[in-house]
Parts: C-alpha cells; sequence; structure tokens
C-alpha cells in the first residue's frame, strides 16, 4: 500500500513539473552579428572559415533563406527591428549623427520589443550596439525598455575596438588601459562578459537578451590569439591604411589601419562565433537551455569599408549589392531560430522581415498587437504550422544616403527605384527572384504595368518624416 502510493504521488509530482516547465515564460535571446553578408556562415555557404557554434544552431533550429533586416544601414534597420514598422513608417530612418555621441533618437511615442517584453514582466538587457539616442536623450536603451546596458551607445564611436570608454547603464565607464596606442581591453570581450554575468542574474526568472554585437563591422581589428589562427591563411594580403596613434580622432570614428584585413574579418567572424558558443554553454550549464529562444541574425549585408574584402569571401552568397545597397545583397541576410524540443530543425523560405518580429513575440507572449506594426507574426513558422502562416501583401525599404533609394518586393517581384531625390534622373529597375535572384535582368521595360502597380504601392508604403525626408519634400 506505501510503495503504491509513492507511486501515485511521484506521478503526480511528475505531472505537475511537467505542467509548470510547459507554462514557464521562454528565455529569448536576439543576436545580432553587424554588416555579416548573407554567406558568411558556414551553414549558409562561406567556405573561407568555419562559424561552427552558428552552424550547431542551424542544425539544432529553423534557418530561413529569404529573411530581410530592417534597412541597408545601421540605425534605421534596428529602429525597424525596435519598433514593428518598416522604414516608411519607423521614425528612424537614416544615420543621422548627434553631436558629441550618438545617432538621431528613437521618439519617446516608439514603442519597442523591450517595452513590450518589460511590460510582461521580463527582465530585459541590452549589451553591444545601440546607435538609435544617446543616454540623455528619450533614445536611450533605459528609456525605451531596457533594465540593463553595456555597450556603445554611439555607432562612430562603435567603429573601434579598443575604445577609451563605454557605457554600464548610465554610467561612462573609462577604459584607460585604451588610451593612447595602447589595446588593453577588446570591447566585444568587455561586452560580453556583462552579458554572460545578466544570464546568471536572471537565470531564475523570464529575461529577453539582446546582443547587438559590432563584430564584424569595420574597423578590422580582433585579438592576437584569434589573428595568429589566420596568418598567410589567405594568400597575399593588401594592408589598409588608416587612422594611426597620434592621427586626428584615432579612436573616435576612423578605421585603424590593418596589415591583413582578411586575417582578421575571419578572426572576428569565429570571436563572434566562439562567443555564442559561450552563451550556449553558460545556458546549459544553468540548465535553462531548453527553455530558451534564441534568434541569430544581421542587420544587413556586408560593407566595403576598413579594407574587407567581401567578394574574396564571397560575403553575399549569390546576391547582388553590398551595405547600402537595396539590392538583395544589402538587405537579405541569414536568420537562425533555435529552441530546443520546441523548434522543429529544418529551413523554411518564408518571406519575412525585421518588422514581423514585434507581433511575433506578441504571439509568443499571448499579448495584443499594438495599433499600428507593418509586422506579421512569424511564430507559426517557428511551430511548423505553415498553414496557419499569413503572407506579406509586400515588404517595402527605403534609404536616404546616395541619391536617395526605394524598394518593394510583392511576390517574386521587387521593384528598385534609385536616384529618388533627383526626378529627372531617377529611374526603375524590375526584377524577378524567382528567375533571378542576383537581379542581373532588369526586365523594367518589358513589364511596364508592374513597374506602376509597384510603384503605386511604393506611394501608399510611406508617411512623410519631419526629419528623415526625401529632397522632393523639403
Amino acid at each position: 500500500m506505501i510503495r503504491v502510493l509513492f507511486i501515485v504521488i511521484s506521478i503526480l509530482f511528475l505531472q505537475c513539473h511537467r505542467a509548470e516547465k510547459k507554462e514557464a515564460k521562454p528565455n529569448v535571446i536576439f543576436i545580432m552579428a553587424d554588416d555579416l553578408g548573407y554567406g558568411d556562415l558556414s551553414c549558409y555557404g562561406q567556405t573561407r572559415f568555419q562559424t561552427p557554434n552558428i552552424d550547431a544552431l542551424a542544425r539544432e533550429g529553423l534557418v530561413f533563406t529569404q529573411h530581410y533586416s530592417g534597412s541597408a544601414v545601421c540605425a534605421p534597420s534596428r529602429s525597424a527591428l525596435m519598433t514593428g514598422l518598416h522604414t516608411g513608417h519607423t521614425f528612424i530612418r537614416g544615420n543621422m549623427e548627434v553631436q558629441p555621441e550618438g545617432q538621431y533618437p528613437l521618439p519617446d511615442s516608439a514603442f519597442t520589443i523591450a517595452e513590450l517584453f518589460k511590460g510582461q514582466a521580463y527582465a530585459t538587457g541590452m549589451f553591444g550596439k545601440w546607435g538609435l539616442g544617446n543616454m540623455e536623450a528619450e533614445g536611450s536603451p533605459l528609456k525605451q525598455g531596457f533594465d540593463r546596458f553595456t555597450g556603445f551607445v554611439c555607432q562612430r564611436l562603435a567603429h573601434n575596438y579598443y575604445p577609451t570608454h563605454l557605457w554600464r547603464d548610465t554610467l561612462r565607464i573609462a577604459l584607460t588601459e585604451n588610451e593612447g596606442s595602447s589595446n588593453g581591453s577588446y570591447a566585444p570581450d568587455l561586452i560580453h562578459r556583462d552579458a554572460l554575468n545578466f544570464i546568471d542574474e536572471n537565470k531564475n526568472k523570464p529575461f529577453f537578451l539582446y546582443l547587438p554585437v559590432t563584430t564584424p563591422h569595420a574597423e578590422l581589428a580582433a585579438p592576437e590569439d584569434y589573428l595568429k589562427k589566420y596568418h598567410g591563411v589567405f594568400g597575399k594580403e593588401i594592408p589598409f591604411k588608416g587612422a594611426e596613434p597620434g592621427s586626428d580622432h584615432y579612436k573616435e570614428g576612423p578605421y585603424a589601419s590593418q596589415d591583413e584585413p582578411r586575417a582578421a574579418f575571419a578572426a572576428m567572424v569565429s570571436l563572434m562565433d566562439d562567443q555564442v558558443g559561450g552563451i550556449i554553454h553558460k545556458l546549459k550549464d544553468l540548465g535553462i537551455y531548453e527553455n530558451t529562444l534564441i534568434i541569430f541574425s544581421s542587420d544587413n549585408g556586408p560593407h566595403l569599408e576598413g579594407g574587407a574584402d567581401p567578394d574574396y569571401f564571397n560575403s553575399n552568397g549569390p546576391l547582388r549589392g553590398y551595405k547600402r545597397d537595396l539590392y538583395e545583397g544589402g538587405i537579405r541576410i541569414p536568420l537562425i531560430v533555435h529552441w530546443a524540443g520546441t523548434i522543429a530543425p529544418g529551413k523554411t523560405d518564408h518571406v519575412s522581415a525585421f518588422w514581423d518580429f514585434l507581433p511575433t513575440f506578441c504571439e509568443l507572449l499571448g499579448t495584443a498587437m499594438p495599433p499600428h506594426s507593418d509586422g506579421l507574426s512569424i511564430y507559426p513558422t517557428f511551430r511548423g504550422k505553415t498553414g496557419e502562416q499569413k503572407n506579406h501583401d509586400y515588404l517595402y525599404w527605403e534609404f536616404h544616403e546616395q541619391g536617395g533609394k526605394q524598394a518593394i518586393r510583392k511576390g517574386d517581384w521587387k521593384l528598385v527605384k534609385l536616384n529618388v531625390n533627383d526626378s529627372a534622373k531617377s529611374y526603375f529597375e524590375l526584377y524577378n527572384l524567382a528567375d533571378d535572384l542576383s537581379e542581373s535582368a532588369n526586365l523594367a521595360s518589358s513589364h511596364q504595368e508592374i513597374v506602376n502597380e509597384l510603384d503605386n504601392l511604393m506611394k501608399q508604403a510611406r508617411v512623410m518624416n519631419p526629419v528623415f525626408k526625401f529632397d522632393w519634400e523639403n
């Protein structure tokens, strides 16, 4: 009788434990690389070097082949991610700097992913590069939903990997070991350490961890123990001559010189991959790996600055264009979604974009959508429920540099408008991505009706912004 009673109690305990585990709110970690191209991971085709830890996430998770960033450069892409609005609606639509440190801020009226999680009693932490407002502005990460922050508020200062200061919450932390020509502390290591501490501190409650890492954005710089792995591996290097100790604004934005740019780039991606591995190891050690949704992506396509050689590394894979282009190479990015035991491994060609994450997290948390969003939840795709997945009517981007650019995708058709600021010189390019992924055959002249349709959609897709305007809106 005692034995039977013990068995019954044990079964009831296990059932209660399983119910608690099932109902537990998942932790969410969003890792965003900086200027990592579609082809820069070995799981997406990179052959010059390997990314084993990210590849493991891809093998065990869901790999997206048609996912898009918010924009072709940092700030507007991050604004689209945070607000669930594309660049026709999100407030930040360009990299507009504010002196002495920071970029034009998100307004107080913006509703961010961090505020969504914070409203659901999540601990929220951001570790890396912000670029949406300095510490005094309404766009400060601590005023946009984050409890903790370590990193750069300014994109320009985030160019340098041995900076003279970082921010920790509201404190400006001087890195005296990096003054002058000294390179004592590698910023990504310091930021990564604080991110791991955040996981430790919140292991017993749900947390949202946003990791917009600075690697592998130029400048090209890595610690010697990573660089030495690639010394001489990539043939004869062409040194990059940039800022040197004593030059104007050294460690204040200009890219430092680098004798081995290819080796440095590979080293930076390898370091980032190891840091992803470190996060996974931490989650497993704490016993929270299976209750953590991990998302890995990039903010835009590969850069050309600082001695970078994306053609050598085939960084954009089969795609045309780089950072600052609205061709696929500038905005189509890797996306890996991993949740052990919950998301089945595989690949999906579902077309999605950064502005889908806010509604996705709303569905994950069981909360109502904000009144205005351009996104559609991709949570059904996460769970393999493709029959329930809604599809976008179209995706839209605008870019305010290089004469102004716009792009729209509807189905397999992609329309790109160039020289937007000058009506006398502006023109359209039309591509069918199903037949021409590399966007090499401009079909605009032979499909005028499609050009007209997509041009009309472009006009409907945006509202005028008082700060980020095309020239004809002045």
